[in-house]
């Protein structure tokens, strides 16, 4: 369902809904993604030249043929960012998509803040190439793991509680009936095995990540004060335009004032991801909820509130 067909839904006297994007973040990369854009959109050939000047990289190299660059934390970070971006800036231009309230999951929190208008493209695209470099730094190759949890009666606090016992955290809340824990390889396994048998979580599913480092854990913390310096020197920012940007770390959404919003970011790389709490503040703003990015990894966890969003592409049928 298109975000526009559902203005039938409401009387002609209703006032029309504002329309929701979401942006999924690291995960939803694929080689070649955004060059449908790229070859057809003036607008996101501006974005992707933008970007790239502005974190001295070629993305569009990246993006449509350098699958090793591309497997890099501090690669995709920057490249996932701009593509979304560049789909975004071509919808707006040639299909009069113009939403209101914008959330985005992990690294897709930074590309909501771009496209509400927080940050410049060009200050986001170096923040998050430095995050990416950061976060692939702080603990040595293969020495992290990160396993999505799966249950039909998840309880997200009790989940806490258990992993907390190994020095493993809760780094995402995805839906419902599911999470992700993160910490070192080891500690994360006898999470693992210890969930397996214990009478409460029998019924579980796990599915290990693959992923270059723990991220969203305690484990990230050495990257919080590079990555507030960071922030701090961006140099255009509209920190009240970020009311309308769902918080990944509090659930709820940003409060407009600069030194709040950059606190959320910061201990956003050591705290769960409060997607769940996200979707939900979302739906009670709107009905229209609209994905953009490479893939439509968010889809899924609308689905465990029982809400089928759209995709970008479903909007734009010239594509």
């Amino acid at each position: 369902m298109s975000p526009h067909s559902q203005h039938s839904r409401h009387s002609e006297h209703s006032a029309p809904t504002p329309v929701a994007v979401v942006f999924p973040g690291q995960g939803s990369q694929k080689l070649g993604m955004g060059k449908d854009f790229y070859e057809k959109y003036p607008e996101s050939r501006r974005v992707f030249e933008e970007a790239s000047d502005a974190c001295g990289l070629d993305l569009a190299d990246i993006c449509f043929g350098d699958e090793a660059s591309l497997a890099l934390t501090e690669f995709q970070q920057p490249a996932i960012l701009t593509v979304e971006i560049a789909m975004l800036e071509a919808m707006k231009a040639h299909h009069g998509f113009h939403p209101r309230l914008f959330a985005g999951h992990s690294l897709g929190e930074y590309t909501a803040l771009v496209a509400a208008g927080v940050y410049s493209l060009a200050d986001a695209v170096r923040i998050v190439r430095l995050r990416g470099k950061l976060m692939q730094q702080t603990v040595p190759a293969g020495a992290g793991a990160m396993t999505a949890i799966i249950h039909r009666d998840l309880d997200i606090a009790a989940l806490t509680r258990f992993v907390a016992r190994f020095e493993v955290d809760v780094a995402n809340h995805n839906a419902l009936d599911q999470a992700v824990i993160s910490g070192l390889e080891q500690p994360v396994a006898a999470a693992v095995g210890a969930l397996r048998e214990d009478e409460a979580w029998r019924k579980l599913k796990t599915i290990p990540l693959r992923v270059s480092a723990p991220f969203h854990s305690r484990h990230m913390w050495p990257i919080q004060e590079p990555l507030r310096a960071a922030l701090a020197n961006a140099s255009a920012i509209n920190a009240w335009a970020a009311i309308s940007v769902a918080s990944n770390t509090t659930g709820t959404f940003h409060v407009g004032s600069r030194d709040e919003l950059e606190k959320a970011l910061v201990k956003q790389v050591t705290s769960t991801v409060r997607w769940v709490q996200n979707m939900r503040d979302l739906l009670e703003r709107t009905e229209e909820v609209v994905e953009v990015g490479p893939g439509r990894p968010l889809r899924g966890f609308f689905a465990s509130l029982g809400v089928e969003i759209s995709s970008i592409r479903d909007t734009a049928s010239a594509i």
